[in-house]
């Protein structure tokens, strides 16, 4: 591993625990302070803004070094997070304040998102980019297991205002690590054109991918379905499987199996890395069935394992298959469209459950979701892209940007030795414990 390579890890490592921090430092902090509505609108004032800027920061990625741009993402969000932890220690706390604060963040995480990729893939060598990929997910898998107990910790101790201080120092820990970056420059395969122009251009790449498009729609079906597990399976634990000691069981025996499919994909010999992404995917429909029929507490452990092992696998496959096979010089832009499906669904998938539950009862909703999440991503595999070889080289436009490919290679998982980057993830503020952005 490269000194660049470890410097990028610490520093996205720093990053994935302060952002895990913030959702769970704000909805303690207003449990307190403020109503309901008073949550629900900071948490909303810092997701808009990031869906809505997402499509414009994948332009910035690819227009600006990426170290730049995440430089200065960490920085204004550490901003923020120290003007929060100022608020919420001097009180009393004024929720215009918050949510202003909270939008600056979520514009900020739009931007350090189209960055990352191709941050990674101008950082680290091609060979290690699979590794690469995987360390990073046991980091961000580690920080959402890790954030609650040292954001209640903190605020047990000290108060909400202090959680939100070492959130602050986190991100300024992050863009410290950018100053000794020096990442090798991603030539482009023509002139610059204006901004507007450079959006429908990356608009246009991502239509020249029929395997992206349709995994990011099939990978934006799960994310939705998550939201209503996680949000209606709690409910089930607690009424059905004995109390709340039968969900903190069930979150860590799939965090657990989370991160073992993490670190076993660097392992496997992986020729069709699509495939893989494919069924990983389609696993996730076990534990939503599981749940939907109200199956014994064992059963529906081990369907979460397998399902959290599957996004597990899944997660560096991905991010290393997209910066294999999209161009360089458009990886901001192509990967924006990525984020934007996944931050969405995920929260509309929270916000539906709970009404449409009381509509039609827990049950339906989360075996529709099993349909849906095993059918759509069942359905990839019927795309010649998704479950041919890698080809020996992916040609961009004007023959540069592209990603040469050299075969399989055991020692990086089966993925070429030119694999490419994070997210799903990486930085969904709404994720508990689960991959951001597949």
């Amino acid at each position: 591993m490269t000194p660049a390579t470890r410097r990028l890890l610490l520093g996205r490592t720093f990053a994935a625990l302060a952002t895990a921090l913030i959702p769970i430092t704000l909805t303690l902090a207003l449990v307190h302070t403020g109503s309901s509505t008073d949550l629900g609108l900071v948490l909303a004032c810092e997701l808009l803004p990031m869906l809505l800027l997402l499509p414009v920061a994948g332009v910035i990625a690819d227009r600006f070094p990426p170290q730049r741009v995440i430089l200065i993402a960490d920085l204004v969000r550490a901003g923020a997070q120290l003007a929060i932890g100022a608020e919420l220690l001097a009180g009393p706390v004024r929720i215009a304040d918050l949510a202003v604060l909270s939008a600056l963040t979520g514009a900020a995480v739009a931007f350090g998102t189209s960055a990352i990729r191709t941050l990674v893939v101008a950082v680290v060598p091609e060979p290690e980019r699979l590794r690469t990929n995987a360390r990073l997910g046991v980091a961000q898998g580690l920080a959402q297991v890790a954030a609650p107990a040292a954001a209640g910790g903190l605020i047990l101790a000290v108060g909400a205002g202090w959680s939100s201080l070492l959130t602050g120092l986190l991100f300024l820990g992050s863009a410290a690590t950018f100053g000794g970056l020096r990442p090798r420059r991603i030539e482009r395969s023509g002139e610059r054109e204006p901004f507007l122009g450079e959006l429908r251009a990356g608009w246009v790449e991502t239509r020249r991918h029929p395997w992206f498009l349709a995994s990011v729609f099939a990978h934006g079906v799960w994310h939705l379905a998550a939201g209503f597990l996680l949000t209606l399976g709690p409910m089930i634990a607690v009424d059905r499987l004995g109390g709340d000691r039968s969900w903190v069981i069930i979150a860590q025996v799939g965090t657990a199996g989370l991160l073992l499919g993490v670190l076993i994909s660097t392992r496997l010999p992986i020729r069709r890395p699509l495939v893989v992404t494919s069924i990983g995917a389609a696993v996730y429909a076990l534990p939503l069935a599981a749940f939907g029929l109200r199956a014994p507490m064992v059963v529906v452990t081990a369907a979460y394992f397998a399902g959290m092992f599957g996004l597990g696998v899944l997660s560096p496959l991905w991010e290393t298959t997209i910066q294999r096979r999209i161009p360089q010089e458009a990886l901001g832009r192509v990967g924006s469209f990525d984020s934007l499906i996944s931050f969405a669904a995920r929260p509309l998938g929270l916000a539906v459950a709970a009404p449409v539950a009381a509509a039609i009862g827990s049950a339906t909703p989360l075996l529709i979701g099993a349909v849906l999440v095993a059918v759509t991503n069942g359905a990839l595999l019927l795309l010649p892209d998704v479950r041919a070889l890698p080809p020996e080289s992916e040609a961009a436009p004007g023959g540069r940007g592209a990603v040469p490919a050299s075969g399989a290679a055991p020692a990086t998982g089966g993925l070429p030795a030119s694999g490419d980057t994070p997210a799903p993830g990486a930085t969904n503020p709404a994720s508990v414990a689960e991959p951001g952005s597949a």
